[in-house]
């Protein structure tokens, strides 16, 4: 056993052996918060596509650039669905250096990822994790946290960050993220990235066949299908892009769409946003 397999963070009664798509996704942005089975995963994924953990890195640092373009248009709580193990760099990091008072709610399902969200929170009044299925939305906005720290008449900064392609057709997930953005203020924005096929970087069908080890399926969508989450909300510029083209830092080189497994995109709600089809 490792010295992070023996660590504190996992919680008692996980199965180890069975890989989990947070500590996968840890792993690959060079986190501690993983085990042999989730490394193991990893590997595989990247024997298959060595720019895998590339992907992972351009994904998590479009996180940080929606955070600061919500921050500058003056938002101050998010909720971040789907957050796994907020390793270095995640939501509250990004909102509190800029106003240590920002809110922050993340929601999980998995238990490792939540059990050590909470002992990374313990001592943040402003920060907390939900445990619940994000298909769910009323669990999610009716739970202490969300009541306790989110003002939702207030705008809210709304994060999906890689997240959507682990919801099955049949969870409707159009109709998921439309609860989620019906319960939010004029002036609340959303963030979102997804998996796609539509790129040769991930559409090796056994990248799709390695994460059926974990308990998480994946299922990769096309532009289109992306594009329709975003209902009711203004894409800001560039649009529907890719995740390491969406407002890349200035002297950063252009990602060219084949490199780039995510579809990325940040939408604005307005007063009447939800008769509103996205644009580009």
């Amino acid at each position: 056993m490792t010295e992070a397999e023996g660590a504190d963070w996992v919680p008692a009664g996980v199965d180890r052996a069975t890989p989990s798509v947070a500590r996968i996704y840890d792993y690959l942005l060079g986190g501690a918060h993983n085990l042999a089975a989730d490394r193991a995963v990893a590997q595989r994924l990247t024997d298959i596509q060595p720019e895998v953990a590339l992907v992972a890195r351009r994904n998590r640092a479009f996180l940080r650039r929606a955070v600061r373009f919500m921050l500058d248009a003056g938002i101050r709580q998010f909720l971040d669905l789907g957050s796994g193990i907020p390793t270095t760099g995640n939501v509250h990091e990004v909102a509190q250096a800029v106003d240590p008072a920002a809110r922050v709610v993340y929601v999980d399902y998995e238990s490792v990822a939540v059990a050590h969200s909470r002992l990374l929170l313990a001592d943040n009044p402003h920060a907390a994790t939900v445990q619940a299925d994000i298909t769910r939305p009323a669990d999610v906005l009716n739970s202490g946290p969300v009541r306790t720290l989110l003002d939702l008449t207030q705008p809210v900064g709304l994060l999906a960050v890689a997240v959507g392609h682990y919801l099955p057709p049949e969870a409707d997930v159009p109709r998921v993220f439309a609860t989620y953005r019906d319960a939010l203020a004029p002036g609340s924005q959303f963030a979102l990235t997804h998996l796609t096929n539509d790129f040769a970087v991930l559409a090796d069908p056994r990248v799709a066949e390695t994460m059926r080890s974990t308990q998480d399926h994946i299922f990769p969508r096309p532009r289109a299908e992306v594009l329709a989450l975003f209902q009711g909300f203004e894409l800001v510029e560039p649009g529907l892009t890719t995740s390491g083209n969406w407002n890349p830092e200035r002297l950063t080189a252009a990602v060219l769409p084949q490199d780039d497994g995510l579809y990325a995109g940040l939408g604005v709600r307005h007063r009447d946003a939800r008769f509103e089809s996205p644009a580009h």
